[in-house]
């Protein structure tokens, strides 16, 4: 490989073409040589973003052309969410480094198949061995919110007892053919949304969950929405809003709340991590960090310090100046590009591996499962213990 990373871009709806903006902005070391996506308008604005000659890419209609032209070092897979097994089976059997777009998979047999192929190519000496493989989990980039990980690591909550995470927002956004208004497509919304959350508790607790109680359903979004369909008219089955606990080996617990009609929110996502030291908070699209140690925590009798009133509690805007793309995603997928192109320099392994993409994939399902059988779900029955 020369100085300058040569990547493929594989989907070009918003996210695909939100990567293309993330390398554009990055300048030298890294090119954006080829772009595949069967949806001509798709190719065609991903080829607009292209600000001098130079910079536009090849394009093709299947991405196996461009996989097979030989122009690219790495791939981008930000195709839909179900198709994304088909489109690591190819990236697999070609020598290039692969980001794939989160949820890595729609199921998790898809799932284990791809470790296996993984598997496969590291061990064989052909094609592809000593690639990267990294499924993209930019929340855990947001500047606010590694700072949150990087403080709760360092113990400044002390021992973690839980984790909650909040997101009230707006409803999903209009997609090519509106694939997402399908959970079959999408895996569901807890899996397509909130694989992001569910990857966040892993890394901050350091363990994965053991098991997982939900509730949810769709209560207010897309249920005037109607499409034409093989045995007739399909209606969108997306839940739109849930509660989810997940329990830990430690002991620790984490919750989430999903609300997607609740876009008139002033920080639409909310982070906390209590422990039995103090507590930590992350705000978006404030930026805020709230940092708070528990006044004389260790003696008993001073206990009853009353709560609410901010003492001790320190509130910062967390930013990290070199971003030069901030995006969708508060500059995260700018910081996840350069952590992915420095590990390909570097010869660093994935941050986020297949594995761990595929935990928070398994999640979102025993979410799903615990919402239709009302019942807790442990994680031993939707993956393999050992992923």
């Amino acid at each position: 490989m020369s100085t300058t990373i040569r990547y493929g871009i594989i989907g070009c709806g918003s996210m695909g073409r939100e990567h293309i903006e993330n390398l554009y902005a990055m300048g030298a070391g890294v090119a954006v040589t080829a772009i595949a996506d069967p949806h001509a308008p798709s190719r065609e604005a991903a080829l607009a973003l292209a600000r001098t000659a130079q910079e536009r890419p090849q394009a093709f209609a299947d991405h196996r052309e461009l996989l097979q032209g030989g122009l690219c070092d790495a791939v981008v897979i930000a195709t839909p969410n179900f198709t994304h097994v088909a489109m690591m089976r190819d990236a697999l059997a070609h020598d290039v480094h692969i980001l794939v777009e989160k949820p890595l998979v729609t199921r998790i047999e898809d799932g284990l198949e791809l470790l296996q192929r993984e598997r496969d190519r590291e061990n064989s000496p052909g094609k592809g061995r000593g690639k990267l493989v990294w499924v993209a989990q930019e929340y855990r980039y947001m500047p606010p919110v590694a700072e949150l990980v990087r403080l709760a690591h360092e113990g400044a909550a002390g021992r973690i007892q839980q984790v909650s995470i909040r997101e009230h927002r707006e409803p999903f956004y209009p997609k090519v053919g509106d694939w997402n208004r399908f959970s079959a497509n999408t895996g569901g919304t807890l899996v397509e949304k909130c694989c992001h959350y569910f990857n966040l508790m892993e890394l901050i607790l350091g363990e994965p969950a053991l098991s997982v109680y939900a509730s949810g359903g769709q209560r207010v979004n897309h249920l005037d929405e109607s499409y034409a369909g093989p045995n007739g008219p399909r209606r969108p089955d997306i839940l739109d809003s849930a509660f989810a606990v997940l329990e830990y080996a430690s002991g620790a617990r984490a919750l989430l709340d999903l609300c997607m009609f609740a876009e008139n929110t002033v920080d639409n996502e909310h982070i906390t991590v209590v422990g039995d030291e103090g507590k930590l908070e992350s705000l978006l699209p404030s930026l805020t960090l709230r940092q708070g140690r528990r006044e004389d925590w260790g003696r008993r009798e001073a206990w009853g310090q009353p709560s609410g009133t901010g003492r001790g509690v320190s509130v910062r805007r967390v930013w990290d100046t070199n971003i030069r793309y901030a995006g969708h995603h508060f500059g995260a997928s700018y910081i996840e590009h350069q952590r992915f192109a420095a590990a390909i320099r570097e010869g660093r392994t994935a941050e986020i591996s297949l594995a761990e993409g595929l935990r928070a994939v398994a999640v979102g399902l025993a979410a799903h499962k615990s919402i239709d059988e009302r019942r807790v779900v442990a994680m031993s029955e939707v993956l393999p213990v050992g992923v």
